[in-house]
């Protein structure tokens, strides 16, 4: 491969805007074993969270794409490979980072949604402790105390 196709190959792998609009492979080939990728990673995302018991599974299906990723890069980089054969394997690579951001994605909507979670319990129990160190408790907004008998005041 030459010089200048080996930088279009890796420029292309590199480029932010890579996996848009790129598909991720039905199966795929990682450390030996064959992988049927596109099925794994919809049948995680179907789920809003990653559950307790997939979640190691899914931990090591990443750090595998990542190190097969790694490695198919070196592959380019090297430049011993054929221009077409470095083409089929820059396809490949955009479609493992396609993956890998999809799995991504879900880890981190659920940690922000665990984040929002405790953000709003704080939020409550500070207010409820301030409400009650100010003597506000079992007030209104208004500040005037509230009985429960809205005709009576």
């Amino acid at each position: 491969m030459k010089e200048y196709e080996r930088a279009q190959l890796l420029e292309r792998i590199d480029r932010e805007s890579a996996t848009i609009g790129a598909d991720i492979p039905d199966r795929i080939e990682i450390q030996g074993e064959a992988i049927d990728l596109r099925s794994f990673v919809f049948e995680i995302r179907r789920r809003e969270t990653v559950p307790p018991g997939e979640r190691e599974r899914v931990e090591t299906a990443k750090k595998n794409l990542r190190r097969e990723r790694r490695e198919r890069r070196d592959r380019i980089e090297t430049g011993e490979i054929s221009f077409e054969e470095g083409d089929k394997v820059a396809g490949a690579i955009i479609g493992i980072t396609r993956a890998l951001d999809a799995l991504e994605n879900l880890d981190a909507s659920g940690i922000e949604q665990e984040a929002r979670a405790k953000e709003a319990a704080d939020t409550k129990r500070w207010t409820q402790f301030l409400k009650k160190a100010l003597g506000h408790e079992g007030k209104d907004q208004r500040g005037a105390r509230n009985t429960g008998n809205r005709g009576s005041r």
